[in-house]
C-alpha cells in the first residue's frame, strides 16, 4: 500500500474522536502484524536522521528534530528483544503520544488503518506464571489473520518515561 494512502486513511480516522473507536494503525515488525489504537498516533513519518543520546535505555535509538520539536525515538524491535534490522525506505516512525509526551516508534513498515471491533479482540495470551505481557492489549481477529494489538501506555515503565521526557526536554510539557 502506498504511503500516501495510509496517510489518507490515518487523516480520515483521526478527524473525529467517535470515528477513532475500534480503529487501529497496523504495521509490520519482524514478520508479524501489529496494531496500535489510532487515538495514540499523532503522525507517521519516514525514517529520519536520529541523533544518539548517551545514557539512554538500549532500545532508545536517540532523538529527532521534528519541525523544531525534539522527539525521542524507540526501536520497537529492540524493545521487544527481536534482532536488529537495518532501516530502509519502508521503515517508518510512528509518532505516538504517551503520557503527554511525543515518542517515535520505529517499525519495519506501516500497513493500513483498520477496524477491529472489541468483539473481535481476544485477551493477550498468558506468558509465564499466568502473567500477560504488559505490552499486549490483545489479539485482534481480522478475517483469517491475527494482529497483535499493543498497549501503547505500557510500552515504557515509569522510570523509562521519566528518562525519555528528560532527554526530550519534555518535563511537564503536554500536547
Amino acid at each position: 500500500m502506498a504511503r500516501e494512502n495510509i496517510k489518507d486513511d490515518f487523516d480520515e480516522a483521526w478527524d473525529d474522536e467517535d470515528t477513532q473507536k475500534d480503529k487501529y494503525l497496523t504495521f509490520h515488525l519482524n514478520q508479524e502484524d501489529y496494531g496500535i489504537e489510532i487515538r495514540f498516533v499523532t503522525e507517521i513519518i519516514g525514517i529520519q536522521n536520529i541523533t544518539q543520546v548517551p545514557d539512554m535505555p538500549h532500545f532508545l535509538k536517540g532523538v529527532i528534530n521534528l519541525r523544531g520539536k525534539v522527539i525521542p525515538v524507540m526501536d520497537v524491535r529492540i524493545r521487544f528483544g527481536m534482532p536488529e534490522q537495518g532501516y530502509d525506505d519502508r521503515t517508518c516512525i510512528v509518532v505516538v503520544n504517551i503520557d503527554h509526551t511525543a515518542i517515535g516508534l520505529v517499525v519495519d513498515k506501516v500497513q493500513e488503518v483498520i477496524d477491529i471491533p472489541a468483539s473481535q479482540v481476544e485477551p493477550a495470551p498468558e506468558m509465564s506464571r499466568g502473567k500477560r505481557s504488559r505490552f499486549l492489549q490483545g489479539m485482534g481477529k481480522v478475517g483469517d489473520q491475527v494482529k497483535i494489538l499493543l498497549n501503547v501506555d505500557q510500552l515504557l515503565y515509569d522510570d523509562e518515561l521519566h528518562t525519555i521526557k528528560g532527554a526530550a526536554g519534555a518535563e511537564g510539557e503536554s500536547e
